[in-house]
């Protein structure tokens, strides 16, 4: 099966290759070729890209691009033929990757990667939740809770929300609340094959990717709502147009949340019974179409909520793909918390997860609270669930946290070794430095210290 994806991958980049007109639009209105430092003509980057596409090699101006592409979409838009070029840049990555590295490492790499995000996302989430909780998100095979008849939707949270698990749970809740049935699947053992096809190793990330996907195909609405936009991008532009192209037909549609929730805006209004009075801003990435203008439309429906416009760029799909451009990360990040403190807001709102990890520790040094958009709503509604993961990032001290958190970890028999290595791993994830601030003791030492000169 894994042979026939893969087959039906590359028939798939043949035939957009074959398509693509070498326009240079895709380039034209990429937002990161400035940043990237693409600096050719763009019909010379995308016909770079296709030499990649075909040989595994090509141009350095084309190599740059593919590798700083944000996933920000604009692409998707300027494409009048029939061609998603940030497929194509994705498999040009997978390309260059399977042009350097032996099969064997490509397979290596492919663990290694599966392992650690494995790792951190049982650890993390289990120094924050009990038996219980754990059960209702999927992650507790003892305690799984299966629907007795196939529910209007599976919610598939993905692997990496479950470390801020206040977000998922929120939308378990919400969803609980206007009496839609589903049932949860994600974390590692529903993998998407993300993970795999970055190391090249298309064969196995095609057997992950069908695997979950098999599972998913158990709503009768044959709907899948979606949290995590990596995954959401790996089925709907990779895994489940390769599988129709091998069985002929999809197992199911598959719908980001928000505008899942922006669909049930008129059944949601009624339950916003709560004034919630906040100067907001909302965190955004543009990467799948309408999800921002989502997430606005469902704030403004709270009742109290003022959204304020910071007019920074809106940019790729979540901030953890800016791997390639870390300066250029940390200087949006930079520039957009200096606009929020300026403009006097109660809190910067999130819709994803990542940006959610990236940004919260932050809260420690500004004027303003970091939160997720479903918290604004939760709140509206009643509904609250505490945001252990952002109280934790905030003490930047592992065995502070690993003691804070000593009863989850030794109810649930975590590794003290491992633990410790995802703990770190959670500290690490932060871009842009926090504002240096000095604990009590030292402002003390330096009161009490005699002054010279």
């Amino acid at each position: 099966m894994s042979d026939t994806f893969e087959a039906a991958l590359a028939g798939r980049v043949d035939a957009m290759v074959d398509a693509c007109t070498r326009c240079g639009k895709c380039v034209e209105v990429c937002p990161v070729t400035t940043p990237g430092g693409v600096n050719a003509e763009p019909v010379a980057v995308i016909s770079g890209v296709l030499d990649i596409l075909r040989t595994g090699d090509g141009p350095e101006v084309s190599r740059k691009w593919a590798n700083a592409c944000l996933l920000s979409g604009e692409c998707l838009k300027a494409c009048d033929y029939g061609v998603n070029p940030r497929f194509l840049l994705g498999m040009a990555r997978v390309a260059m990757t399977r042009n350097k590295d032996e099969p064997g490492e490509r397979r290596r790499q492919g663990v290694d990667g599966f392992r650690k995000v494995a790792r951190d996302v049982t650890h993390i989430s289990q120094m924050q939740l009990d038996d219980e909780l754990l059960a209702r998100l999927g992650q507790n095979p003892r305690r799984r809770i299966s629907p007795d008849s196939p529910p209007d939707f599976v919610f598939y949270t993905g692997c990496n929300v479950i470390k801020t698990p206040h977000i998922a749970l929120l939308a378990l809740d919400i969803m609980d609340a206007l009496g839609v049935t589903y049932e949860v699947l994600g974390g590692p053992s529903h993998c998407c094959g993300i993970v795999q096809m970055r190391a090249g190793d298309v064969a196995t990330s095609g057997r992950f990717g069908e695997s979950t996907m098999d599972k998913l195909a158990r709503s009768k609405s044959g709907q899948v709502i979606s949290w995590c936009p990596s995954c959401h991008v790996q089925f709907t532009e990779t895994t489940l147009p390769t599988v129709e192209r091998v069985r002929g037909a999809r197992p199911f549609e598959m719908t980001p949340f928000m505008l899942f929730l922006r669909g049930k805006l008129e059944r949601l209004r009624p339950q916003l019974r709560r004034r919630v009075p906040m100067r907001v801003a909302l965190h955004r990435h543009p990467g799948i179409k309408g999800v921002v203008e989502a997430a606005e439309d469902i704030l403004r429906a709270v009742p109290g909520v003022e959204l304020v416009n910071l007019n920074q760029p809106a940019v790729g799909l979540m901030s953890n793909y800016f791997r390639a451009l870390p300066a250029y990360r940390r200087e949006l990040q930079k520039n957009e918390l200096e606009a929020a403190e300026k403009a006097g807001i109660d809190a910067l709102v999130a819709v994803y997860h990542a940006d959610h990890r990236e940004l919260c520790a932050h809260e420690r040094d500004y004027p303003f609270r970091i939160m997720n958009v479903l918290e604004i709503v939760g709140a509206s509604m009643g509904l609250a669930r505490d945001d252990q993961f952002k109280r934790l990032k905030k003490l930047q001290d592992v065995e502070a946290i690993m003691a804070d958190c000593a009863d989850l970890i030794a109810q649930n028999g975590l590794d003290i070794a491992t633990t410790r290595q995802s703990v770190q791993a959670m500290l690490d994830e932060q871009p842009l430095p926090l504002r240096e601030k000095r604990d009590d003791a030292a402002l003390r030492r330096d009161a009490a210290a005699p002054i010279n000169g």
